[in-house]
């Protein structure tokens, strides 16, 4: 499988395949996906180049739907605009599936089961859950579920949004928020490794989401296709494998 990478921080700076009405109509040769800049353990940039669950899981899905992949990588914020303008034609960022994202992309069948969760630091015994956030600042990224659950669930709390996740963080480390709120598996990857000793986990998992490859709409030949090769690495034992090399289980049983 041949990927390009290259760094686009804004949309519109390739050109993608046109879509096709028909969902058996043929594949193109090759598609444009785009993935974000730091979501560990889903995709980071190791050694000059990006790796991660997602990187694994589109990688494995166009080789068994048979095209090339060109990658690009933007922004969480930038994805869906730059699907929606015809930039990229999939994409993989731990996106989860929502109604009012449906309206303007088209989603594979789920990939990967997740939820919200608090982190606080490790010395505060006072936020137990989103209970406790009355007068309080959140960090979370920028168009990110969790944004929009913090304004329309947590009264009283003040958002305050990131670029990048990294910076939400460190905002909480270094006392600037209070607390952060952000996809359980992140999280706790962040926990284990460059938040070890420093932020903790509370509260109850939030928001049971869903996530879902990206598509740009007015292709379902690209829908079904990704959908199909989706299947067949998960009852071949491929999707188990990258499973347990990123997140060191094996995949619940429903999955």
């Amino acid at each position: 499988m041949a990927i390009a990478a290259s760094l686009a921080l804004t949309a519109g700076l390739s050109a993608c395949s046109s879509g096709s009405d028909d969902e058996d109509a043929p594949l193109e040769d090759s598609y444009t996906y785009a993935t974000d800049t730091s979501f560990v353990p889903f995709e980071f940039k190791k050694d000059g180049k990006y790796v991660g669950f997602d990187i694994d899981l589109i990688t494995a899905v166009a080789d068994e739907a048979g095209f090339e992949l060109k990658q690009e990588v933007t922004n969480f914020d930038g994805i869906i605009p730059g699907l929606q303008t015809g930039s990229f034609d999939l994409a993989v960022a731990g996106i989860s599936i929502t109604d009012e994202r449906k309206q303007t992309i088209d989603f594979s069948d789920p990939y990967y089961k997740s939820g919200l969760i608090l982190g606080v630091p490790n010395d505060n015994d006072d936020i137990k859950s989103i209970d406790d956030l009355d007068g309080k600042t959140v960090a979370t990224r920028l168009g990110s579920t969790s944004a929009a659950y913090i304004e329309d669930n947590i009264k009283g709390a003040d958002a305050k949004t990131y670029e990048q996740l990294d910076q939400a963080y460190l905002a909480v480390e270094s006392g600037s928020a209070d607390a952060v709120l952000y996809d359980q598996p992140n999280v706790a990857y962040y926990i284990r490794t460059e938040g070890e000793d420093k932020l903790k986990m509370v509260g109850d998992l939030l928001e049971a989401q869903d996530y879902g490859i990206a598509i740009s709409k007015d292709n379902p030949n690209l829908v079904k296709a990704v959908n199909e090769a989706l299947a067949t690495i998960k009852d071949d034992g491929t999707y188990a494998d990258m499973y347990k090399k990123w997140f060191g289980e094996e995949p619940p049983a429903d999955d």
